[in-house]
């Protein structure tokens, strides 16, 4: 009784399993990865602040104050401690109030290990009072 039918199950060479299509999988993955793209918002934490090399013609050198920014987060200007931010608010309002031909130059230097967060929130300063005279000075110590 059925000798020319053979038996998948008695046969004597193993089949291969059959193969998955992944196309469909990978089109999902592609879809959902331009759908993560799209949604995540975009993180702006820029500060935008016109440096130009050009320098206003000044009848007389400039005042300078230096602003460092310490490891532990200090503020010191012209060395003495800020106590606050309202005091770095302060200065640069002091700074900015004057026409751009008598405004002082400031000079930010940060330590190498200080945080980014502090050393931006002086740049945001600076920029919210119309301090145009900002220098970063003491950019070589980050270059190893």
């Amino acid at each position: 009784m059925g000798h020319g039918v053979a038996n998948p199950s008695s046969s004597e060479t193993p089949e291969a399993p059959p193969e998955v299509n992944t196309t469909p999988l990978i089109d999902v993955m592609l879809v959902l990865l331009v759908m993560l793209i799209i949604t995540i918002p975009m993180q702006l934490h820029d500060i935008h602040y016109e440096l130009n090399g050009q320098r206003a013609v000044v009848a007389q050198e400039p005042v300078v104050h230096e602003v460092f920014v310490d490891f532990d987060g200090t503020v010191y200007w012209d060395q003495m401690a800020l106590p606050d931010r309202t005091a770095v608010e302060s200065r640069m309002h002091e700074v900015g109030r004057l026409a751009l031909a008598d405004q002082a130059e400031v000079h930010l230097k940060p330590n190498a290990l200080a945080d980014y967060g502090i050393v931006a929130a002086v740049m945001a300063s600076a920029q919210r009072n119309d301090v145009r005279r900002l220098a970063i000075v003491g950019n070589e110590q980050f270059m190893h």
